[in-house]
């Protein structure tokens, strides 16, 4: 590969222009770019042990490389969701309004597209372009990752939030609205017809549609374009955006639907709603699909090597150490877990 920022970095006096700052401190956008480009290729899975070792060489290059590495990698574990590219556009809170219009690097121009700082000189006041990373940011509840957070609404229901969820609250005189922005929840509502039960309607709006709680417990899970919901007592009503079609989703039932299909409703399995007991709940899965599972839960770059990927794994294993259930891998499967730096470790096949 070739190998980013290999040219030396310019000095802050030869930028016409302001720079990127990492901790404070101004850097030069070609190192922004390096940074963020290192970064989109630890995420790749296509990282060879050479482009490890020029990585590590480049950290070590020069005092402003690992400054902006450092702040990159601050930023991608805060937000795990986030493109690299975003991270990289977090080095500058200003945006050029001289060059904002000239081409730039494919780094810069992609940043661009997923957040846009404008920054107001003298008051250092910023917008941020409504993105679903914002939304998170502002939602009403929200957890980290690795968070589990319960939530007691005025009407008296409860909202437990699964680890990187968001959701927005909207009560009125007609209705008691849920925005699910990301991640998963589980809700628990008073029964329809009782002397507690409020009367309004109570309706969980996603990306891809809404489900309307008809006295009941139910989980909903959203992202990727693909909403999911399974109900554990009474029913729901699910009505995606598109379609003019409307399910009635009976306890211990499952299904998932977008904007413009509903999937066929399916019995509810354990390793659906694993994660309300605080644990993942494996039952014949890929292992590549478990360590993205896992992956939500732990801060940093987790990933599995495509070889031992269609590895078959069964278990129960407990949220609290994640840690715990990487070292336990290796005793029930051919695998070793390394561990490259502190957020970036990799499964893959034992040697």
């Amino acid at each position: 590969m070739s190998t980013p920022g290999s040219t030396p970095p310019p000095s802050v006096a030869d930028q016409p222009h302001p720079l990127p700052l990492a901790n404070g401190h101004p850097i030069s956008g070609a190192t922004a770019d390096a940074a963020a480009q290192w970064l989109t290729l630890l995420m790749s899975d296509e990282m060879t042990d050479s482009d490890y070792q020029c990585w590590q060489q480049w950290r070590a290059a020069h005092p402003d490389h690992e400054r902006a590495w450092q702040h990159i990698e601050a930023m991608t574990a805060r937000f795990r969701e986030l493109p690299s590219t975003a991270a990289y556009k977090s080095l500058s809170p200003l945006t050029n309004p001289v060059s904002a219009g000239k081409p730039g690097s494919p780094g810069r121009r992609k940043a661009m597209g997923t957040l846009l700082w404008l920054g107001t000189a003298g008051v250092g006041s910023m917008l941020v372009s409504r993105t679903q990373t914002w939304q998170q940011t502002v939602a009403d509840y929200r957890t980290g990752t690795g968070e589990q957070r319960a939530v007691y609404l005025a009407d008296g229901t409860h909202i437990m939030l699964n680890t990187y969820s968001a959701i927005d609250v909207a009560f009125d005189a007609q209705h008691r609205t849920i925005r699910l922005i990301t991640g998963d929840i589980l809700i628990t509502t008073h029964p329809v017809h009782t002397p507690i039960s409020d009367p309004r309607p109570f309706i969980v709006e996603t990306a891809e549609g809404r489900i309307r709680a008809l006295g009941t417990r139910f989980t909903v899970s959203q992202r990727k374009g693909r909403t999911h919901v399974a109900v554990l007592e009474h029913a729901v009503e699910v009505t995606p955006a598109a379609p003019d079609r409307q399910y009635i989703l009976p306890a211990g039932q499952q299904l998932s639907f977008t904007r413009h299909t509903l999937n066929n409703a399916t019995t509810l399995d354990k390793q659906t709603t694993g994660w309300t007991q605080g644990q993942i709940i494996a039952d014949n899965i890929r292992l590549g699909d478990f360590i993205t599972d896992l992956g939500r839960y732990r801060t940093g770059l987790l990933r599995c090597d495509p070889a031992v990927a269609e590895l078959r794994l069964s278990g129960v294993f407990p949220l609290d150490d994640t840690d715990r259930i990487l070292e336990t891998l290796p005793s029930v499967l051919p695998v070793r877990v390394r561990l490259r730096t502190r957020y970036w470790v990799i499964v893959e096949a034992a040697s």
